[in-house]
């Protein structure tokens, strides 16, 4: 999409929240009370850059992340939550994968072959997505929601897909993921991962 398209916080999250599993999954976050839980990355981005173009609200999006962050760093309380989520929002038919941010630097460098520090809190993981489109997230809160998103939204807005050069960034992961995007959104611009 050519042009200066400009996307603001409100904007974003009108849009976002016309898939109705995202608005009902952040408020089962929300409900839960997860430590420092957001929905995240390509659930909220694909959802905008379906209502951008015309299509379902809910096409291509493959599954819908969640983020938390939780000291207990041990597999049986993430799986514990894990079963949880899937008890309460089953009925969607939507895949959601939640992760502690508090234990991906266990199993992250084994599982993609790159350093992973251990983060601080959920946010940090999300600074860390490969892409910057996806480096968004929500969550409920008493008077509405929270958007956290370091990068603005114009990337969004504009159907732009750019690396997030990290210490965790793969350019064979960031390539596989913005081809499948392309082939599915062929509006979108990708701009190459130059490491």
């Amino acid at each position: 999409m050519d042009g200066p398209a400009k996307m603001d916080r409100d904007e974003f999250l009108t849009a976002a929240l016309r898939n109705p599993a995202n608005a009902i999954i952040a408020g089962e976050l929300h409900d839960l009370a997860l430590p420092d839980a957001w929905l995240v990355a390509g659930c909220l981005a694909q959802t905008v850059w379906n209502v951008a173009t015309g299509r379902a609200v809910e096409f291509g999006i493959n599954d819908y992340d969640v983020f938390y962050y939780d000291p207990d760093t041990s597999w049986a309380a993430e799986d514990a939550v894990i079963r949880e989520l899937r008890h309460r929002l089953g009925h969607l038919g939507v895949t959601i994968e939640a992760r502690n941010q508090a234990r991906v630097h266990l199993w992250y460098p084994q599982k993609h072959g790159v350093p992973y520090p251990a983060l601080g809190r959920a946010t940090d993981g999300i600074d860390r997505f490969p892409t910057r489109n996806t480096q968004v997230g929500i969550r409920r809160a008493a008077d509405g929601y929270d958007v956290y998103a370091p990068h603005g939204f114009d990337d969004i807005a504009r159907l732009i897909v750019r690396p997030n050069l990290t210490a965790n960034f793969s350019a064979a992961n960031y390539a596989a993921k913005a081809a499948r995007w392309k082939n599915l959104w062929p509006e979108l611009t990708v701009t190459p991962a130059v490491s």
